[in-house]
């Protein structure tokens, strides 16, 4: 699927399932909500803090789609098209980065 394919499966089942998208604010902090899931299941799954019985059902890879899904939700609510903006995004990161990671010795 392409990121394109992605923000128009979204829109198609917020319109179909989800009756309305929740309000630019509200999806922030849905986005902030789901964020911190993925935190948590980090901290304690690879991080340094032990992991409760409770937490080791959690999901990653599902974690990760909800973060991925309110993100494309709020693109799509605010006309972003998240193709041209990754690309564009890429192109910022290569010129201002062409060399900086291979001559930081604290990634040898």
């Amino acid at each position: 699927m392409t990121i394109e394919e992605l923000q128009h499966t979204v829109d198609q089942w917020i319109k179909t399932n989800g009756v309305r998208y929740f309000n630019e604010l509200t999806n922030t902090a849905v986005l902030m909500e789901e964020v911190g899931e993925v935190a948590r299941i980090m901290a304690r799954r690879y991080g340094e803090q032990s992991e409760k019985e409770s937490d080791k059902q959690a999901d990653l890879a599902n974690e990760m789609a909800d973060v991925l899904f309110v993100l494309v939700c709020l693109a799509n609510q605010t006309g972003i098209d998240l193709t041209q903006a990754i690309d564009k995004n890429l192109q910022k990161k290569t010129l201002r980065d062409k060399d900086r990671h291979k001559l930081n010795e604290k990634l040898f």
